[in-house]
């Protein structure tokens, strides 16, 4: 094999990008995989460059002329970037290779526009690329292992291409670390809800953290697990035995029934300074918070009550929440999460609106198959800026009232005032002030009020939303050509589309 000149972009955003949050933090947010892919690369005898694009590189001038492969990892709402980034190195002859969610989302439109689209990805799989660097246009191959790997390269290892991104961050850096893959839950909607729980070895995560404490003296870590502390005591051991307390500053995503009191005494021992759980619904959903038998008002008391004691352990909790549930109905579930906020004022609270992502999750086939699948460009799927599921019992225009008032409530001046009393440390009260003052509350608010007016006065808008029409709205390809700038010009035509239906179709040809 000729050595290869190769690319790897990490989409972080989804186009050039200059806001305050994306200047604090986007460098914070970079994935793991490119970094394996990109040493597994090097280790093949390839010169790899590596761009974490955070929205202010121009990757026109980031990587190296004459390249001879491209892989780029992406989101869905980076999706469109990724195919008008694929189409211009496509026009300067290099083979295009996409990875990450969006791939495995949504392979059968993602193949129109890259050679290679990539599912669970090992290292084999690499190799066969990297030995096989041809154009597969017009479609191009899919690749999947059965499973996800978790034989990943250390921190160490990756650690060349770790330290650029972190400089990029000019406050707080967090180091990207994965302890396990797959979930033990089953959440419907959620894109790990069918993929076996692993966990990664752990004398590997003890020999990581030990190597971060060579380049930080007191590193902030983010564990991008699923669901992180599934095996809790095998994980506490090993922080444990990598360094004395307070040693490390962690950031999870976890589950209320992982954050009992016990737990949480080691977790702040251990130096857990942000935790994130899911409360995802106040009727269904409750195996994650073991709440599974509650539902309503008590649902809210009991989970208050577990949040306030979790916040008395850890400085900065976000409880997470999904809005338009096929289980919510009228006013009361989002009346419910007022009053969790005013009992739970020290939480921050992250909305994400019911959105399918291509096949995912088995929940997809049913929305599909009752047609409720609205075709939003790709752009707009992030989990707030639109919800491609026609709600089974609101009206929109009724949906985002509701959606608008919770907004409003959740991040006024008294929510605010508020949470920052509640919050005890500088850190996460300057975190949750900023999030809030920027796009993800009052930038979201100003969205939604705007969508709102644009539902109330063009029927054109209102027949797209209630799957009458798939000409997307004037509103919408507007944004996306702001969003691409220059990129919007390489990005093709039929990219705007995708079929909302073809994980239906690809089941209905398999049985």
């Amino acid at each position: 094999m000729k050595t290869l000149k190769i690319g790897i972009i990490d989409l972080v955003c989804k186009g050039p990008n200059n806001t305050l949050w994306a200047q604090t933090m986007h460098a914070n947010l970079a994935s793991i995989m490119p970094q394996v892919v990109a040493t597994w690369c090097e280790q093949e005898g390839c010169s790899v460059t590596l761009v974490s694009y955070t929205g202010k590189e121009d990757l026109t001038k980031a990587l190296p002329d004459g390249v001879d492969l491209v892989f780029i990892s992406a989101f869905t709402q980076a999706a469109q970037f990724a195919y008008a980034l694929s189409n211009f190195f496509h026009s300067r002859k290099a083979v295009t290779v996409l990875g990450g969610p969006h791939a495995r989302c949504y392979p059968d439109d993602a193949v129109q526009y890259f050679d290679y689209v990539l599912g669970f990805t090992t290292r084999n799989i690499i190799s066969e690329i990297l030995n096989n660097c041809s154009r597969q246009q017009p479609v191009g191959q899919f690749l999947s292992a059965a499973k996800q790997t978790i034989e990943l390269s250390s921190v160490e290892e990756r650690w060349k291409f770790i330290e650029p991104t972190l400089k990029k961050a000019p406050l707080l850096k967090f180091v990207p670390m994965l302890g396990s893959v797959g979930c033990p839950y089953t959440c419907p909607f959620c894109i790990d809800s069918t993929v076996p729980y692993q966990s990664m070895n752990f004398d590997l995560i003890k020999t990581d953290l030990q190597f971060l404490l060579t380049k930080f003296k007191s590193p902030w870590i983010a564990w991008h697990d699923p669901n992180f502390g599934v095996r809790f005591g095998e994980y506490m051991n090993a922080i444990s035995e990598a360094a004395p307390p307070g040693s490390f500053r962690f950031v999870a995503e976890s589950s209320l029934s992982i954050l009992t009191e016990d737990h949480l005494k080691i977790f702040r021992q251990n130096g857990f300074k942000a935790l994130l759980p899911g409360v995802e619904s106040w009727y269904e959903l409750g195996n994650k918070s073991r709440a599974s038998n509650i539902t309503g008002e008590e649902k809210v008391n009991r989970i208050s009550e577990h949040v306030n004691m979790i916040l008395r352990y850890i400085p900065y909790v976000q409880t997470n929440f999904v809005l338009g549930l096929d289980s919510d109905s009228g006013a009361d579930p989002f009346e419910l999460t007022k009053r969790f906020i005013d009992r739970s004022p020290g939480a921050f609270p992250g909305y994400s609106l019911l959105t399918a992502f291509g096949e995912a999750a088995p929940l997809n086939l049913e929305y599909q198959k009752s047609g409720r699948v609205i075709p939003f460009p790709f752009h707009f799927l992030d989990n707030h800026s639109a919800m491609n599921i026609k709600p089974r019992n609101y009206e929109w225009i009724d949906f985002y009232n509701k959606v608008i008032n919770l907004t409003s409530y959740s991040f006024s001046a008294r929510a605010l005032y508020r949470r920052f009393k509640a919050t005890p440390e500088r850190t996460p009260k300057w975190m949750n002030l900023m999030r809030a003052i920027s796009s993800e509350g009052y930038g979201r608010l100003r969205f939604y009020q705007k969508l709102r007016q644009k539902l109330t006065e063009d029927k054109a808008m209102r027949r797209f939303f209630n799957g009458e029409s798939n000409e997307i709205p004037s509103f919408y390809t507007s944004i996306i050509k702001k969003d691409l700038g220059i990129w919007w010009d390489w990005l093709p035509k039929s990219a705007l589309h995708h079929d909302v239906n073809a994980f239906l179709q690809k089941n209905h040809a398999c049985t």
